[in-house]
């Protein structure tokens, strides 16, 4: 049974089985009993079609179903935190780690322990007797494998997946009509390797790398060539292939964060210098001839004129010297039959071509409203990109009045974005939050022209979009032909957004969330949790696990270096992983308590205190139970997988600190976010941008509400139970994210 595509699986509440065929045996056998038990105790339980095929299965396929969810769900890490019993205090305090320093410095003068990591530990001090390390340098000494089971109160129920289910969530992936998030392209990468590329329309550019690079891996680079139909689609594809992005990231953008990470609170520990030297030289290009003739092959191969294709090159003019440069594509223009990459290079060095931004920009200084419009009609994705700013130039009826006459044209992901960032644009001296490609998120002034109009004005712009995406959409889905009469829709979907703007940049293996769904909490505690360092060698590698309690005039940190706080306990501060077995830290937050002393949220977030950037595979997420979740008081491990509700693992290479949920004290709700923030601690965090983000997260079209436009535009009548509808739109359905965009109708 192929463990990849078991992760595929899991991804989506499923099972993958192969071969599925008639039930021979009606007996349930003993080991899809014991399988049955055992997830259960993880928290899954099947569905009886499933039950049915694991109980034709043999032994060691069982077997390998079990492993895969406890791999998935990390059990086989040490999940032993520094201190014994957490959730009862040790009395350690700042004086202590003073005391501990100086006796460290004058040994001769202090009676104490000293522990396997050499540091002497007075007497008097640190209780010795509750740490499984060393209280003044955070190095664990044990580690095990226990962890809790079976303490959820809520299953997530399995259902079957074959080779036919696995099909259709590549073709679904393949046809995605928003960015593919790290979750989705990894699956995609593993389906790509396990079937072949079905013979459909790639919906983004991005998805069109990944299934490049997929052919290029299995030698069809010449298959692969006939995909890429611009010298944009070209530089992308190399720029994956180079640094791992999908998008392109500047290099000076890579350069700078990776300085930015090994900054350190301590300047002499700091090795920002040497960091960035290091960046700089692993995004050097070096290509064999071989590679370099190939791309030569398809530049020369395109189907537009020199003209255009140097236009097309123009925005990212300084990348596409040094790639000319390193793939000798001067050298190979010289060559017979490399006459439309000769003429490329004479017009994009000669800069004999027009560029189109710039006389667009010049209409605008002249106010050239005809000419402008004209020229955004001609792309009317970058019309809609700045639909907003131009509104504010010429005015909102002249601009719409153009922008209709183009508006079936706008791809429908860029309508909803317009359509949930309206509100939050046209508000005076409201900062917008943005996301720059290979950045953090940060704060932007609001355009200063909003102040030129009246409050009306600026309503009345807003309510201009809302009309445009109403009447295009509606438009769209009564084209559509449909023999329905009836539609359910599932209330969960209300409070789901549509997939489109924000995108996860590290992957989810327990089934995976839009940013901004909202989790209820169903008891009165939420447990933290991160592991980090797993089958790496013995080292100082620090991470640091925090929580932060925002109240309306101050803000609380629970962290390495306040252990206890008003509603929120920390397990102790780990800087050193074991070998091989990765460690542990958690956070326990106490709903009621936070509530009655007045808190609005808290943040949870997760740091690279050490040089660099977050370890890769640190796993962080929470947990959660309508019952009380235990800590063993022998070795603090307060992991149980079957109330895990959410986890992350960490694939970004860039990430110094990141927000990975927010939990709203009033409400008893936990919103799914992925915010990356740079800096060494929680501290660094910038609350105000955590709010606008926020914001920008509640104003997105939510699936449920565009359902309900679908079914208005299309005559559906809304029922009440999924079985008694025509169709029905299920959270089931809903948790394939790439089927969810096939909503937005182009």
């Amino acid at each position: 049974m192929n463990k990849q595509l078991q992760t595929v699986a899991i991804r989506h509440q499923a099972v993958y089985i192969p071969e599925t065929g008639a039930c021979v045996s009606k007996t349930l056998r003993e080991p899809a009993a014991s399988l049955a038990v055992n997830l259960a105790k993880l928290g899954f339980r099947m569905d009886e079609p499933l039950l049915h095929q694991v109980n034709q299965l043999p032994a060691p396929a069982v077997l390998a179903v079990y492993e895969a969810f406890r791999e998935t769900l990390q059990v086989n890490r040490n999940w032993t935190p520094l201190v014994k019993g957490w959730d009862q205090p040790t009395g350690e305090k700042r004086s202590h780690h003073w005391i501990a320093a100086i006796a460290n410095i004058f040994r001769e003068d202090f009676e104490g322990t000293a522990l396997a990591c050499g540091h002497l530990i007075p007497d008097h001090t640190f209780p010795l007797e509750r740490y499984n390390g060393c209280p003044f340098c955070g190095m664990p000494f044990e580690t095990g494998v226990k962890i809790f089971t079976g303490q959820g109160t809520e299953y997530k129920l399995l259902t079957l997946w074959t080779d036919a289910s696995m099909q259709t969530a590549l073709h679904d992936l393949l046809t995605s009509k928003t960015a593919l998030d790290a979750t989705q392209a990894d699956s995609l990468r593993i389906l790509l390797a396990h079937y072949p590329l079905p013979d459909v329309a790639i919906g983004m550019k991005e998805t069109l790398m990944l299934v490049i690079s997929a052919l290029a891996a299995a030698g069809k680079g010449k298959e692969a060539g006939k995909l890429l139909q611009s010298p944009g689609d070209i530089l992308r594809y190399l720029w994956f292939r180079h640094t791992g992005f999908l998008q392109i990231v500047q290099p000076s953008v890579i350069e700078k964060r990776t300085a930015r990470n090994n900054l350190h609170i301590a300047p002499s520990a700091g090795k920002a210098q040497k960091a960035q030297a290091a960046s700089k030289s692993r995004l050097k290009l070096k290509y064999g001839r071989k590679e370099a003739r190939m791309v030569a092959g398809w530049i020369n191969s395109m189907p537009l004129s020199a003209e255009k294709a140097a236009e097309l090159m123009h925005p990212k003019r300084e990348i596409w010297v040094r790639y000319i440069r390193a793939l000798r594509l001067a050298e190979f223009s010289h060559r017979p039959g490399m006459e439309k990459l000769e003429r490329l290079m004479d017009v994009f060095y000669h800069r004999k071509y027009e560029v189109w931004a710039g006389k667009l920009e010049q209409a605008r200084i002249r106010h050239d409203a005809a000419t402008a419009f004209g020229l955004l009609q001609e792309r009317p994705g970058q019309f809609a990109r700045a639909l907003f700013s131009n509104m504010l130039w010429f005015g909102k009826e002249e601009t719409l009045q153009a922008f209709g006459q183009v508006k079936g044209q706008v791809p429908a992901r860029l309508l909803l974005t317009l359509n949930s960032y309206a509100e939050n644009y046209f508000v005076l001296k409201m900062p917008r939050a943005v996301k720059p490609l290979g950045g953090t998120t940060k704060q932007v002034k609001p355009n200063p022209l909003l102040a030129l109009y009246p409050d009306e004005q600026r309503e009345a712009m807003a309510q201009g979009i809302e009309q445009v995406f109403l009447e295009t959409m509606s438009d769209r889905y009564a084209a559509q032909p449909t023999a329905s009469r009836t539609i359910f829709i599932d209330p969960v979907l209300q409070m789901m957004p549509m997939p489109v703007g924000a995108r996860s940049e590290n992957v989810q293996d327990l089934p995976s969330a839009l940013m901004g769904t909202r989790f209820p909490v169903p008891g009165n505690q939420v447990r933290l949790f991160m592991q980090w360092g797993k089958d790496l060698p013995a080292q100082h590698l620090d991470m640091d696990l925090s929580a932060g309690i925002v109240y309306e005039k101050k803000t609380e940190i629970c962290n390495f270096g306040k252990l206890s706080i008003t509603g929120a306990r920390h397990s102790g501060d780990i800087r050193a992983i074991p070998n091989r077995r990765g460690t542990a830290e958690y956070i326990d937050i106490d709903l009621d308590v936070l509530q009655k002393a007045g808190a609005r949220y808290a943040v949870f977030t997760c740091n690279a205190y050490s040089n660099g950037a977050i370890s890769p595979n640190l796993v962080a997420g929470w947990m959660n139970s309508a019952h009380r979740m235990q800590v063993d008081a022998d070795t603090g491990v307060a992991y149980d997988p079957s109330c895990v509700q959410h986890q992350v693992r960490i694939t970004q290479p860039l990430t110094k600190g990141l927000i990975f949920g927010v939990l709203d004290i009033a409400a008893g709700e936990i919103i799914w976010l992925e915010q990356a923030f740079d800096g060494q601690t929680a501290y660094n965090l910038n609350l105000k941008t955590l709010e606008l983000q926020l914001a920008k997260l509640q104003a997105r079209t939510t699936v449920g509400r565009l359902l309900e436009l679908k079914a208005r535009a299309q005559g559906l009548t809304i029922v009440e139970e999924a079985q008694d509808a025509d169709e029905a739109y299920t959270k089931e359905w809903a948790r394939n994210i790439a089927a969810v965009t096939q909503l937005l109708t182009d």
